[in-house]
């Protein structure tokens, strides 16, 4: 450590002397990523001192006279690096770390490229030796809190990490996993071979880096959140934003960034809105290190305010900056200057003053008071949005029925380990090549969200719609089933008593901007004989049943006069039919929402961009001045300062541009899926020679005069209904509180005096089960003189009906027992 800090010193005082800002900037930042690298490991420090030899040894050997042309002229910009993704902080070190030096001449460059020949030596033999204390320090938490390994490989090495003794550390587990972020792929690739020797497995340990792709990247991901063989997530910051890690809640910073924004972005990962275990954050601090001793004043700080502010100190942690300065340069003094005690002390009062309470207390309060606005109305319209598709949604219990069915029938292991949570023991590749990063098991996954999380197990996978587990089987089962849900079906819907079938035809729908299709929808559109259609909303196909054993075949209904006006012209009625009606209302819903993104994108680029362009072409301008007054150095700057504010120019452009494109919403045409000819209970019986079923209760004239009873009395109470009985959408009325905005769900069913029972539908249960505090069966009774009177039923349905049934029978007198009068 001393012998590179010392050649660090020196070389950063020679880079001062070249009176070049560019060049003493470019080679300052290869110098503060070869210190930063002597504290991640003696893999890092050791590769990195080799490359820069190499490097600087094939610049002397193109040098053909004793004057050296310049190093590289890339300007650096530490706020852009500090904020960029891995790849371009990647490239940029790439570009200057290796190759940068403040060498003039041949001789110096001959001394220095000596210099680190002795560095690398010393360094070899601390990679041979074996001897790291970080990873000592790493392999006994990792005893500690996961499993226990084998004692030759950390004998007499127990970990020497602080606590605050306030929070217990966490007990060993066999399901715990645990999180630990590096600075420098050296070091990832020299932790992951340590860890896999250590827990005796490679499967065990997970990697994510720069260098991955996207769907490299989020299979990793999976891995690590569902594969209970996975233990650990060994990270760059390439995971540090954006990937919710919650599986877990230990991390480990093995290095600490430069940019505390960081810390919050990597603890963030594991400390979220949702999390149910107390989260450990260990940070490895190099002791007696002259950057160490800075950081670890600032984590000591940092640690004391915490106990009086709270989590929300790591909310504040990117706003920090010490006296006008980053903690970037304090780093760099204190890697200069800081054998020096007053430039110790000094830094020392900086960090104090800086992390104090009142100053954190109002860096708090100003981001609590920063909010994006929305307009009152639209707050409304997507609230009311929101609840109609919550009351609309599939409840857990069928996608759970459909999931466990298909995924065994394409060959998966799945086994109860929980009430309502599952283990898959193995994912056939089948599944896993229709969505690639699916990892090979599953620990355990629920369908429901209140089963996620369980006391002393380890959390599941939410399997719902869009889960990519999901996707591949709905996929796969499609793929192998679509012949078949192309053939048609008869469906018979026993609560019309009539003779008119009617056909049922579900579309696919997609909407695609400038690029590719954002929105798929299915749409059904329903028809009878008499030519009229009408769209439906819900899954109608729940609320009929099939053939049932004994009842006519689906030849001998469609040989039956009634049904002579089925024939395949229906098919493109269909299509023109959604064309009119349910295409356009899907494009609108979904341009209005691209619209809004691209208002909001567009002003964000281009203030963004805008104050760069600015910030480079005054650059550029200064520059030029400096040029003119004959200032070395200042034309090849001043060149490069105008190119950056150009090519930032062109990206303004370009992005605009692909706004444009995407702002571009427009309908693909919709294509038919599948029909079903519905089957009228009366038609059956007619076909049986059996007498038709008696008119149920609530014929059409008394549901329309229970409705209306209904409305009234919801406009007695203050709240604005709107009947939507026709849209069949699982209720009858929509009753909207004016105070609030909130919606009431009304399910309507109207008897006459003697009437015994009610029947509900298995999509009005489904709405019911939905949302249980705003859905309400309201049951009006007529009496034989035309008086009647209203019972509101909240929470009438325990349990969702049995997988095969379409509707439910209810005994009237009980659950109108359960209702009291509307309020």
């Amino acid at each position: 450590y001393e012998a590179v800090t010392s050649y660090v010193r020196d070389e950063f005082n020679r880079a001062d002397a070249l009176h070049n800002d560019k060049r003493a900037g470019a080679v300052g930042f290869a110098l503060t990523i070869l210190q930063r690298r002597l504290a991640s490991s003696p893999e890092a420090i050791y590769q990195s001192l080799r490359r820069r030899r190499e490097r600087l040894q094939e610049r002397m050997r193109e040098a053909q006279d004793a004057a050296l042309t310049p190093g590289p002229t890339l300007e650096i910009d530490f706020e852009d690096l500090d904020e960029a993704p891995e790849s371009e902080v990647e490239a940029a070190e790439t570009a200057v770390m290796d190759a940068a030096t403040a060498a003039s001449t041949v001789a110096e460059l001959q001394a220095e490229i000596a210099t680190l020949e002795a560095l690398q030596s010393l360094a070899a033999d601390l990679r041979r030796s074996g001897e790291d204390a970080k990873w000592r320090e790493l392999a006994g938490l990792l005893g500690t809190v996961l499993a226990r390994p084998a004692a030759a490989e950390v004998a007499d090495q127990r970990p020497r990490y602080r606590s605050s003794g306030v929070i217990p550390p966490p007990t060993p587990s066999p399901r715990q996993k645990l999180v630990v972020f590096t600075e420098h792929r050296d070091t990832l690739s020299y932790l992951q071979r340590r860890m896999a020797t250590l827990l005796g497995n490679e499967d065990a340990v997970a990697v994510i880096h720069g260098g991955m792709g996207r769907r490299e990247r989020r299979t990793a991901q999976d891995e690590f959140l569902n594969d209970p063989q996975v233990r650990v997530l060994l990270a760059t910051d390439a995971a540090g934003e954006g990937i919710n890690l919650q599986r877990a809640h230990l991390m480990v910073n093995h290095d600490l960034p430069w940019n505390p924004n960081r810390l919050e972005q990597r603890f963030g990962r594991i400390h979220r809105i949702g999390q149910t275990e107390v989260c450990h954050l260990w940070n490895l601090v190099a002791a007696d290190t002259r950057e160490g001793d800075v950081y670890r004043t600032l984590l000591d700080k940092l640690e004391q305010a915490r106990f009086s502010l709270g989590g929300q100190v790591f909310d504040v942690l990117g706003k920090l900056q010490f006296a006008g300065r980053p903690l970037r340069e304090l780093l760099i003094e204190a890697i200069r200057y800081g054998d020096r005690d007053d430039v110790r002390a000094k830094l020392t009062h900086v960090v104090t003053d800086t992390v104090d309470k009142p100053h954190l207390q109002t860096l708090i309060e100003e981001r609590a008071l920063a909010h994006d606005a929305m307009d009152s109305s639209r707050v409304a319209r997507v609230r009311e949005d929101m609840e109609r598709a919550e009351a609309r949604r599939l409840q857990p219990h069928y996608i759970e029925s459909f999931f466990l069915a298909a995924f065994r029938r394409l060959d998966g292991t799945v086994r109860q380990r929980e009430p309502m949570r599952y283990e898959i023991t193995h994912v056939p590749a089948t599944v896993r090549q229709r969505e690639p990063g699916l990892p090979r098991a599953f620990e355990r996954i629920a369908f429901d969200k209140a089963h996620i999380n369980v006391a002393s197990r380890a959390p599941a996978a939410f399997v719902s719609p869009g889960h990519p587990l999901l996707a591949a089987v709905l996929a796969l089962t499609l793929e192998h089933g679509r012949d078949v849900l192309c053939q048609g079906a008869v469906l018979v819907d026993e609560r019309d008593t009539g003779i008119q079938p009617r056909v049922l035809v579900t579309l696919e729908h997609s909407v695609r901007d400038g690029e590719r299709v954002i929105s798929e929808r299915v749409l059904n559109v329903e028809t009878d004989g008499a030519g009229a259609w009408r769209p439906r909303h819900q899954a109608p196909h729940l609320d009929y049943r099939p053939l049932a054993e004994g009842e006519p075949s689906a030849a001998d209904i469609l040989a039956r006069p009634e049904c002579a006006w089925i024939a395949p012209a229906l098919r493109e009625q269909a299509e023109s039919e959604a064309i009119a009606g349910l295409v356009p209302e899907h494009t609108a819903e979904v341009r209005e929402r691209r619209a809004a993104w691209i208002r909001k994108t567009r002003a964000a680029v281009q203030d963004r961009l805008t104050k760069e362009i600015a910030h480079w072409d005054a650059r550029a301008n200064e520059l030029k001045r400096q040029e003119q007054a004959g200032k070395p150095g200042a034309r090849l700057n001043s060149f490069e300062a105008r190119r950056r504010a150009d090519d930032l120019q062109a990206r303004l452009r370009e992005r605009l541009a692909q706004l444009d494109r995407e702002e571009h919403v427009s309908a693909l045409p919709p294509k038919v899926i599948g029909a079903s000819m519905v089957a009228p209970i009366g038609l059956i019986h007619a076909i049986q020679g059996a007498a038709p079923p008696s008119r149920p209760a609530d014929t059409q004239a008394s549901a329309a005069q229970a409705r209306a009873v209904v409305m009234a009395a919801e406009r007695a109470l203050g709240f604005a209904p709107t009947d939507r009985e026709f849209d069949r959408l699982g209720y009858d009325i929509e009753s909207r509180n004016p105070g609030t905005g909130k919606l009431r769900f009304i399910e309507v069913k109207g008897r006459v005096a003697d009437a015994d029972s009610i029947t509900v539908t298995r999509n009005e249960v489904l709405t019911a089960l939905n949302k249980p505090e705003d859905f309400i069966l309201a049951i009006v009774r007529f009496g034989e003189d035309g008086t009647h009177e209203v019972r509101y039923v909240r929470e009438p349905f325990a349990r969702e009906p049995d997988f095969g049934a379409v509707s439910v029978t209810y005994a009237l007198g009980e659950i109108w027992g359960r209702g009291e009068a509307p309020g």
